[in-house]
């Protein structure tokens, strides 16, 4: 082909719909519109499958269809020429198309109508260029290949975890012009992710949970594929996502115990890209817009290098955070004995959620490890702690090593602070930390079925 598929994929993000010919097995000939022309890679696309309509059998007795698709910014007329050759209905391109589909549709008052049905991958044999006039496209918003460059050139020099979180968000900041953004880590065990940092928002959010397939978020991490979505689409919204996720477990009257997921009140543009180490999935980075398509496929290749990085980055620290055998705790500094009023630490067996003075702090993994902390420190005045002990510890359940405890870790301090509680996490070196606790501690312990 002499014209590139990857030189026109601006042309296939449902802007202008596209338009499909094909032929009966009499011969006849027959035009529709189409909802979606996905880019799967230089040789394919791929077109929603909705309806069984005239279109559905032509393709089903000859396999060869002629689509045409128009650039959004400078009008350019394409035609593509396609073969058939398989319908997916599951999986990462199909879930990719329904999300897609579902902001298109949104956006054009037909939620209720479109419903993807399988996703028609097709060969792309041609591509030729329809005479006409166009337009000069407009100037890129940045170079997004110089804005990977300077990004990976900084988290190269990070050297802890929390660190690097930080300077990933910074990044998508200054370099991608990207203001909206959360990273969240995979609770594998559990089937959920749960947010460790986040920028641009009211509320951090950190502490946040979704279940796998809940939304753009949840999805991307099931299916280890970035999900976008260039408009409001109700059954995509953090809503929607989380109620849902709520009742399937249960809990939907404890909803004093959730934190809430942050996010724009109607975003327009949604990215989640799954943040990979090899084929495990560690977490997923995300990013949305108040802007209706902000997010293009320049941009998914962007973000999926930078969560790549992220990725090889995050699995490189923590094997380096493993102490060896023999690491002891550092000395922890003495501070004034607690005064004032004593703070009632609530722990629930359940669920390993803690309870500050009756506020809801943190659940599971990270409650698990507060409790074993603060019960430690009220038996035996112990402040000073290692990572590799509680990798260790009974108590806390931690199911391997590759179950992100320094996330954990980070998650529970930053929990701390935002409550502004009198107590608090400090590092003291590498895999060790300090428990301060500034006032006398009450602990009440609930056990199972209490």
């Amino acid at each position: 082909m002499k014209i590139k598929l990857d030189s026109i994929r601006a042309c296939l993000d449902g802007v202008i719909p596209g338009t499909i010919a094909t032929c009966g097995a009499d011969g006849t000939p027959n035009m529709a519109y189409l909802s979606q022309v996905q880019y799967v890679d230089a040789g394919h696309v791929a077109l929603s499958y909705q309806f069984f309509n005239t279109t559905r059998r032509n393709i089903l007795a000859n396999p060869y269809a002629r689509v045409a698709v128009i650039d959004p910014e400078t009008a350019a007329h394409y035609r593509l020429t396609l073969q058939y050759l398989r319908t997916e209905q599951d999986g990462p391109l199909f879930e990719k198309m329904k999300a897609k589909l579902a902001g298109i549709a949104s956006h054009t008052g037909m939620a209720g109508v479109f419903r993807l049905l399988g996703a028609d991958v097709y060969r792309v044999l041609d591509i030729e260029r329809v005479p006409g006039q166009t337009i000069a496209p407009p100037p890129p918003r940045g170079n997004l290949l110089a804005a990977l460059r300077a990004s990976a050139e900084q988290l190269c020099h990070c050297t802890e975890l929390d660190g690097l979180l930080a300077q990933t968000l910074n990044c998508l900041e200054l370099h991608f012009d990207i203001h909206y953004a959360m990273v969240l880590m995979l609770d594998a065990a559990n089937g959920r992710l749960y947010t460790v940092a986040s920028r641009g928002y009211a509320q951090s959010g950190v502490g946040s949970e979704i279940a796998l397939g809940d939304g753009v978020i949840g999805v991307a991490a099931r299916e280890k594929t970035p999900i976008r979505i260039g408009h409001f689409a109700a059954e995509y919204s953090y809503g929607r996502a989380i109620r849902d996720s709520l009742e399937r477990s249960g809990v939907a009257p404890h909803l004093d115990t959730e934190i809430p997921l942050p996010g724009l009140p109607e975003s327009r543009s949604q990215l989640a890209v799954p943040i990979r180490a090899g084929e495990r999935v560690l977490g997923v980075l995300y990013v949305e817009s108040p802007q209706d398509l902000r997010f293009g496929y320049d941009d998914e290749d962007a973000l999926i290098s930078l969560a790549g990085g992220l990725g090889a980055a995050i699995q490189l620290l923590q094997h380096a955070q493993v102490e060896p055998p023999d690491s002891t705790p550092a000395a922890a500094r003495r501070h004034a004995p607690a005064g004032g009023p004593p703070v009632q630490v609530r722990h629930y067996a359940e669920n390993d959620s803690v309870f500050l003075d009756g506020h809801y702090l943190i659940k599971g993994v990270a409650g698990a490890i507060l409790w074993a902390l603060v019960r430690d420190f009220a038996d035996t005045g112990r402040s000073a702690f290692t990572n590799r002990e509680l990798r260790l510890d009974p108590r806390i359940r931690l199911p391997d090593v590759s179950d992100n405890l320094e996330a954990r870790l980070i998650l529970l301090g930053r929990r701390l602070v935002e409550h502004q509680a009198p107590i608090r996490l400090d590092k003291t070196g590498r895999g060790c930390f300090e428990l301060r606790v500034e006032r006398p501690l009450e602990l009440v312990h609930i056990p199972h079925g209490a």
